[in-house]
């Protein structure tokens, strides 16, 4: 998922957008979780970048999103990128 968000709706009030975001996130995300995974590997593991424009959007962990969408809010901004990839994933042994 390549997509930049807008934070403002003129149908919807700001808190139920940002809602309405944060949930279409977690939905891509668990979405791609349940994908069959191939031989080899354990878990889908993701690349995410997160800022307001996708030349300047820094890379985060997927635990870091909602933060980073709390973030922007605070922050006043109108809208934010977000670039999500599924990537195959394998434990190491401790």
């Amino acid at each position: 998922m390549k997509k930049t968000f807008k934070l403002t709706d003129p149908k919807k009030a700001p808190a139920r957008q940002v809602d309405y975001v944060k949930h279409e996130i977690s939905k891509y995300i668990a979405r791609e979780r349940r994908k069959p995974l191939k031989d080899g590997v354990d878990f889908w593991d993701f690349d995410c970048r997160f800022g307001k424009e996708s030349h300047t959007s820094l890379i985060i962990h997927v635990s870091e999103i909602n933060k980073c969408i709390d973030g922007v809010v605070t922050q006043g901004a109108d809208h934010f990128y977000i670039e999500i990839l599924a990537k195959p994933g394998r434990r190491t042994k401790k």
